[in-house]
């Protein structure tokens, strides 16, 4: 019932819910007061009431026992590990104090600063932009860098941040390098070389900088014209090759022609030398004969004319196919057919030696007519 119904005999009292009779909270305070006595109890103070001194105070053990516990969190905190391919520099309060390889260290904490820095692993940077070459044309250049930082002390204490200053270093360094080399070389064979300048202007760079970072290899890949403009230089490239190409062909063509020509000129000249020499040993061979023949004709007149005669004749007499023959004191005019002879005498040829030695009876028959008509004449005439 409510508790301000009247009771069973009747009464109108009021029913307080809060009233000593029925059983109310606990009060808050006192809950309060008995856990902090059971607390001081473990610790040394007193079991049943409050410690000595001000109610608010912390007893020493509780103290120590707090004190204990940060001690051990913040020692264990300062241990770390540092891999096989880093390096840890360590400054203490603000001040560089080591720098340490790998392994398990230790470091005061909130006293030592660590700046743990990778120095074997090669890391890469990417990077492209449109860019102005030596011939005021723009191309889109895209580079790759792959570095290293073999000085880590460098690379935490001189350069607020040296990754930042990589990147415009390096795109100081590009630049330079594309603003001095032609849009065909960029665009074609010359970027290997572009590659190895770009590498030790940058180099030279972040050692101006002391930034500890070691450039390993610059790649320019392959550089485009923008997209406006990306048909013409295809033309250009394309010209450009096709110009290479007729060159190397051309080259090719002449060095096979002026070879062969150098061979055949060399050829010509050994042979005018051959000729002129067998000339003038033939002219040499003349004049001796003749000389040697001039002195038999001032011994014997008539006998070295008469055979000179004959050997003329017989050598006339050999390049001729057919010979007539005059008689003097008739009419009758002698026939020798040789081409049908030397026609005959020539059906096979193994039978040469016979064809000459038929030839020559036949010039000699011819000779000793010739000379036997020459006798009778003489002999008539001194009659």
């Amino acid at each position: 019932m409510a508790w301000n119904e009247p009771d069973k005999n009747g009464g109108n009292k009021d029913r307080d819910p809060w009233s000593q009779q029925d059983q109310g909270p606990p009060d808050l305070d006192e809950a309060l007061n008995k856990l902090k006595a059971q607390i001081f109890g473990i610790f040394g103070g007193s079991g049943g009431g409050r410690p000595s001194g001000s109610g608010g105070d912390m007893p020493k053990g509780l103290i120590s026992l707090v004190i204990v516990v940060l001690a051990a969190v913040w020692g264990f905190a300062g241990f770390y590990q540092v891999d096989e391919k880093e390096r840890a520099v360590i400054l203490r309060l603000g001040e560089f104090h080591d720098t340490v390889g790998p392994g398990l260290h230790w470091n005061p904490l909130f006293i030592d600063q660590r700046y743990t820095v990778l120095v074997t692993q090669e890391q890469d940077y990417h990077a492209r932009g449109l860019m102005l070459t030596k011939d005021e044309n723009i191309v889109e250049v895209p580079i790759s860098v792959q570095y290293t930082i073999p000085e880590p002390k460098k690379f935490v204490l001189n350069v607020r941040d040296p990754i930042t200053s990589l990147h415009h270093a390096t795109d100081s360094a590009i630049r330079h390098v594309v603003g001095s080399t032609k849009s065909s070389d960029v665009l074609s064979e010359g970027r290997q070389a572009m590659a190895q300048e770009t590498k030790e202007r940058l180099q030279k760079y972040l050692d101006s900088y002391e930034t500890g970072i070691a450039i390993t290899l610059v790649n320019i890949l392959k550089a485009e014209p923008p997209k406006a403009v990306k048909s013409a230089f295809d033309d250009v490239i394309s010209a450009k090759e096709d110009k290479d190409r007729f060159v190397n062909e051309a080259k090719t063509y002449a060095n096979g022609i002026v070879p062969e020509a150098r061979g055949k000129a060399q050829r010509i000249i050994q042979e005018a030398i051959g000729y002129r020499e067998r000339l003038v040993a033939e002219a040499d061979g003349e004049a001796e004969r003749f000389e040697k023949l001039y002195a038999e004709y001032r011994k014997a007149p008539e006998v070295t004319r008469e055979r000179l005669y004959l050997n003329s004749v017989e050598k006339v007499m050999s390049n001729v196919s057919k010979v007539l023959i005059d008689v003097e004191g008739g009419n009758n005019m002698l026939y020798l057919p040789l081409d049908k002879i030397v026609s005959q005498t020539s059906a096979s040829a193994t039978n040469n030696s016979r064809q000459t030695d038929m030839v020559g009876q036949v010039a000699n028959e011819v000779i000793e007519r010739l000379r036997q008509e020459q006798i009778r004449s003489r002999r008539s005439e001194t009659r």
